[in-house]
């Protein structure tokens, strides 16, 4: 199926590692011009070289969280692209809390899951509405908390602001999506959640209908899918993907 991605210019966040890579290689396989945008040069460097020459990569590394960034991000892709037609938003990192946690743990995490998003948002959609089309997918995480997790209020927040931003931006011919991954093999997940490879395997045995943790391709796919012109008629929406493990019906 061609996805009509040839030539869009799309920004990935967080492209460094897991989610963020595969979800710039898939987009620059369908065409798409592409800005890298991490804290970590090394990595964006080695993701550059593994792009093919027409994805004709920029690296911008930034931390999302500092004052000022979100304008910075906005000048470099005027500067260098002249436009953004997708915006992947992916950087961020779970929180768990031995305890009730401190404040400053809960003001660091909402500031990273959504806030920074969120100005990046803000700042990129007005070079969306002037030519009537643009994308915005979050990468967000679970709404069912297991345990104290200064992460979890953060992916409720992205899910209502996005909805809302989806209705006010639908007649500019701009989608809006949240996609929360369930356990899928990435940094995160490898270093800090599930740590061996006996552990995901049980997890996967319990709690996931297919089987199996998830690679960060089979959410990189959803993600290119509702980044083309093709699903111009899917927006405001919440999609799970998590190989069946959510137990909620909605």
């Amino acid at each position: 199926m061609d996805l009509q991605l040839t030539g869009k210019v799309a920004l990935v966040t967080g492209a460094s590692v897991g989610l963020g890579r595969a979800i710039a290689k898939e987009l620059a396989a369908e065409g798409c011009r592409l800005a890298i945008l991490a804290r970590r040069r090394n990595l964006l460097e080695e993701l550059a070289a593994e792009l093919p020459a027409s994805a004709e990569p920029f690296i911008i590394v930034q931390d999302i969280t500092a004052p000022g960034a979100a304008d910075a991000i906005k000048e470099a892709m005027v500067g260098h692209f002249g436009r953004c037609d997708i915006l992947i938003n992916n950087a961020g990192g779970s929180r768990p809390q031995p305890d009730l946690g401190s404040d400053e743990v809960w003001m660091e995490s909402m500031e990273l899951n959504f806030h920074a998003g969120r100005r990046i948002t803000h700042a990129l959609v007005p070079l969306m509405q002037a030519q009537k089309w643009g994308r915005i997918i979050n990468l967000t995480g679970a709404d069912e908390p297991f345990m104290v997790n200064a992460a979890n209020p953060p992916n409720g927040a992205v899910h209502i602001w996005a909805k809302a931003l989806s209705r006010v931006l639908g007649r500019d011919g701009i989608t809006v999506n949240s996609l929360p991954p369930g356990r899928i093999r990435s940094e995160q997940i490898d270093n800090k959640v599930l740590t061996s490879e006996e552990a995901r395997r049980a997890w996967a045995e319990k709690e996931v209908p297919a089987g199996y943790i998830g690679d960060p391709r089979d959410m990189a796919v959803i993600a290119t899918f509702l980044c083309s012109p093709l699903a111009r008629y899917i927006t405001g929406q919440v999609i799970h993907v998590d190989g069946g493990a959510r137990r909620f019906a909605h």
